[in-house]
């Protein structure tokens, strides 16, 4: 029955996404009004860097495949070349982990085992640090090796127009 409901929302990204979002919503909501379980919300936190990390990344880590000493070998690509972009980690595979996560977390403050206590703006900017320094990694690595997660296919030029048409006046 799950895996039937999983498979019927497939296609609706945003309503998934939303979903989500309000999900997670109800969670702040929540660990603000008991004023507890930071550590759950940071582990959360961290939780959703690295899946959103994974996200970003190539399936095939370009760094690798530049590093092979073989030996010479006979090129195998243009530099134009054209080649799709395929995730490390699926969208659909990162809403559901990330949701999975944010349910995980949910019921952690059902249990006062979770609430350790802590000051909660050290985790914060420890948070914010982490974040910072591992998205200035990943862009550079983008920018080292010339890609970008978000695009939609290839380009597609528009040939000329055609010219032998005749005009309706």
């Amino acid at each position: 029955m799950y895996q039937s409901w999983l498979d019927k929302s497939t296609p609706y990204t945003a309503v998934r996404w939303l979903m989500t979002l309000g999900l997670s919503a109800l969670y702040m909501i929540r660990v603000y009004i008991l004023q507890g379980w930071y550590i759950v919300t940071y582990a959360l936190g961290i939780y959703h860097l690295n899946l959103f990390i994974a996200f970003l990344s190539p399936k095939v880590d370009p760094s690798l495949l530049e590093d092979s000493d073989e030996g010479p070998s006979l090129p195998t690509k243009q530099n134009e070349e054209f080649r799709p972009f395929i995730r490390r980690l699926p969208e659909f595979k990162f809403w559901h982990s990330a949701t999975k996560g944010i349910v995980v977390a949910m019921v952690c403050t059902f249990f006062d085992a979770f609430n350790v206590p802590v000051f909660w703006p050290i985790l914060v900017m420890y948070f914010i640090m982490l974040f910072c320094i591992t998205m200035k990694r990943q862009i550079k690595h983008m920018i080292k090796y010339r890609y970008i997660p978000f695009t939609h296919g290839k380009r597609k030029y528009k040939g000329k127009e055609e010219v032998g048409k005749p005009f309706s006046s």
